[in-house]
């Protein structure tokens, strides 16, 4: 399961998109928040994810929050 760091996420749309450590762009969906579970993500925010493609574009799914 990869990790990254919240890149942008708009608590309006639950959209948004990560950056993985291997700098490449992931975006969030608001199907993908709701399934998290979680309540909000925040910039900078560590998370573990899988990744789908829809129409040719990454996509999260199984969002984690990372904890130290």
């Amino acid at each position: 399961m990869p990790q990254g760091t919240v890149k942008m996420f708009d608590p309006q749309t639950r959209t948004g998109s990560l950056l993985t450590d291997a700098q490449e762009e992931v975006l969030i969906d608001a199907d993908a928040f709701a399934a998290s579970g979680l309540m909000e993500l925040r910039l900078g925010q560590r998370v573990r994810f899988d990744v789908d493609e829809t129409g040719g574009t990454p996509v999260a799914r199984q969002l984690n929050v990372v904890s130290l």
